[in-house]
């Protein structure tokens, strides 16, 4: 018989999230990598009964840029947390004219144009191929279209995120670029945050939550400061809303998850046994211990 296994879900975004009434026994702490130091420290504790590990992706205080957030050791940080899976909450501009400001859109596709970001754990000395045809887990994407309907939440299931490099937002021709590519919404964050997930084997979905229109927009530079500020102060309030209402529906002891998200190493490392390096071998064992040691 297959062994169930216990939740445990990690929570990347703002301030919003981990501020969220409700959650018992608090306790940040530090979790070492060999990667690095992930953006903050962790925050420990239980939310309807569930434990959950938030991590602020940009720090305490928004510190970090999106091409300087060292992406490896906030995943790993999680791994070794426990972490089972990871909702990922993030503010984006909307390419999509149905897709107005305060929308959640629960996303299932990723184009990555991010180009100085460390994208993988598998480096030289063990090489490893997964799939990502398919990086958010449709488990999760179920339960959060679930919480976001029972809640009342303005929200789309599916759609692409086009995650750019920043810091800089972009010019009208990338914008206008975007959208003939057929995607949906644009951020900075969430790659190659779903790409390591993926090699970590944990199962991985992303809200993005509208703050406005990208430039695209014929409106764009006629919306104030004031208004997009307005949108994320209420955008904070609505995640805290989803993640109260979707933690309950993760809540039960779980078989291996039907798309193979926590199985993605199996066949994937192509180095072999005795040519890999033993100094990455100890880096790896968080991520990868379960495919290594057998």
């Amino acid at each position: 018989m297959t062994d169930l296994i216990e939740p445990v879900i990690g929570l990347i975004g703002g301030s919003g999230l981990y501020d969220i009434e409700g959650l018992e026994e608090r306790e940040w702490r530090e979790v070492a990598t060999p990667f690095g130091a992930p953006s903050d420290l962790l925050l420990f504790g239980r939310l309807s009964g569930v434990r959950c590990v938030f991590l602020p992706r940009h720090g305490r205080g928004h510190r970090i840029p999106p091409s300087e957030l060292n992406y490896r050791a906030n995943i790993d940080a999680l791994k070794r947390a426990g972490v089972t899976e990871i909702l990922s909450l993030s503010a984006v501009g909307s390419l999509n004219g149905d897709l107005a400001p305060g929308t959640f859109v629960i996303v299932d596709q990723f184009i990555d144009r991010t180009f100085a970001r460390q994208k993988s754990f598998f480096t030289t000395g063990c090489v490893a191929h997964v799939s990502v045809a398919h990086p958010v887990c449709p488990r999760l994407g179920d339960a959060l279209e679930s919480a976001a309907r029972g809640i009342g939440l303005n929200h789309r299931r599916g759609g692409t995120y086009l995650v750019m490099e920043g810091p800089q937002f972009s010019t009208k021709a990338e914008s206008e670029m975007y959208r003939a590519w057929g995607c949906d919404v644009i951020g900075m964050t969430n790659m190659p945050e779903a790409k390591l997930a993926r090699e970590a084997e944990m199962c991985y979905a992303t809200v993005a939550m509208v703050t406005d229109f990208d430039c695209w927009h014929p409106d764009h530079d006629a919306v104030s400061v004031e208004a997009v500020v307005k949108v994320l102060l209420a955008n904070a309030d609505r995640a805290k809303a989803l993640v109260q209402a979707v933690i309950p529906l993760l809540a039960a002891p779980r078989p291996p998850c039907p798309a193979g998200c926590d199985r993605a190493l199996e066949n994937a490392i192509v180095t072999a046994p005795a040519l890999r390096d033993p100094v990455l071998m100890r880096m790896l064992e968080a991520v990868a211990g379960r495919v290594l040691n057998t």
